[in-house]
This record gives structure tokens, sequence and C-alpha cells, in this order.
């Protein structure tokens, strides 16, 4: 399932939610695909920080470090 796929989905559940309760599947599947969308926003950010560098006054470039490092 792609990621449009889950968006879409998810917002059929949300539509679905606002005119009756969500069954327990259909609360099962929203929130795993909740999951799937909030795991792929970080790794999409991860990805992009790890190709951060910051560009000092001086024009040195410094990679943009892990916070515990």
């Amino acid at each position: 399932m792609n990621m449009n796929e889950v968006i879409a989905r998810i917002n059929e559940l949300a539509a679905i939610a606002k005119t009756r309760e969500l069954t327990a599947e259909e609360l099962t599947e929203r929130d795993k695909l909740r999951r799937i969308y909030i795991d792929s926003v970080k790794q999409n950010l991860v990805g992009q920080l790890e190709n951060t560098y910051i560009v000092r006054p001086d024009g040195s470039k410094e990679k943009v470090k892990h916070k515990g490092s």
C-alpha cells in the first residue's frame, strides 16, 4: 500500500467516524494506518536531517549531528 492509499483510507475512516462510531476492526485498521503514516514521516525527516549542513558565516560547512552525539 503506497502512502497516497494510506492517507486516502485514513481520510475515509475519518469521514465514517463523523457519521457513526467505527467498528473494532475499523479502529484497529485506523490505528495501524496512522502508525504507518507517522513512521513514514519520521523516516523522511531523519533522512532529510542526515543530509543537512549548517553553513557558517566563514563559508565552512558542518554536518548536523544527532542530539545525543
